[in-house]
């Protein structure tokens, strides 16, 4: 994939939404929402290296993180089969299917199933603790799934929580990335040369 303006142009949408409207989450989410859905609706942009799988488990690759770390963007990828423990993510999010389909599965703060639902390609699903931050996610089809998800934090850096599905015990974590670099989004030399 080659196409990497679109993912340059989508953090410099989300650059000016943070810093008009960063303590509305709403807001945020609701724009943002919009924004993600632009970028998630062509699959003509993401490095290839950004959404290779692994057999061993789901992959969490950092495409971009906000100077000042008020967001970032972050690919997934899936093999079938793959899926999360339940956990929580303490800050706003959004994930975009990009590839393949996920099921979300749903649990309150006490650690009851409320619900679950497919995220299929081109939609939005959104998570905050204010409407619900708790979940499993998984890939839900037979092929390989890549989404893109905005966190309103450098969400590989966050405190978080797995939780033990049977005594809801929590246990702190900090996830981290599968990659050593980021995607170039501001060599334009090529774009400005065939100019």
């Amino acid at each position: 994939m080659s196409n990497i303006a679109r993912l340059r142009s989508f953090v410099q949408d989300m650059t000016r939404l943070v810093e008009r409207h960063g303590a509305d989450e709403p807001r945020m989410l609701d724009e943002g929402e919009r924004l993600l859905k632009g970028l998630i609706a062509k699959d003509d942009w993401l490095p290839d290296e950004f959404a290779a799988p692994s057999s061993d488990s789901y992959r969490q690759y950092l495409l971009y993180c906000d100077p000042l770390e008020r967001f970032s963007v972050v690919s997934f990828v899936w093999m079938p089969g793959h899926r999360t423990p339940i956990h929580d993510h303490t800050v706003w999010g959004m994930v975009g299917v990009m590839r393949g389909a996920e099921l979300c599965e749903e649990f309150s703060v006490a650690l009851k199933q409320t619900g679950s639902h497919a995220v299929k390609p081109g939609e939005v699903d959104r998570v905050s603790p204010a409407i619900g931050d708790i979940h499993i996610v998984s890939n839900a089809g037979t092929e390989t799934a890549v989404s893109i998800h905005v966190y309103g934090a450098n969400i590989g850096a966050v405190r978080r929580h797995t939780f033990d599905a049977a005594s809801g015990k929590p246990k702190e974590f900090i996830s981290g990335y599968h990659n050593k670099t980021v995607p170039n989004l501001w060599d334009r030399s090529k774009e400005n040369s065939a100019a």
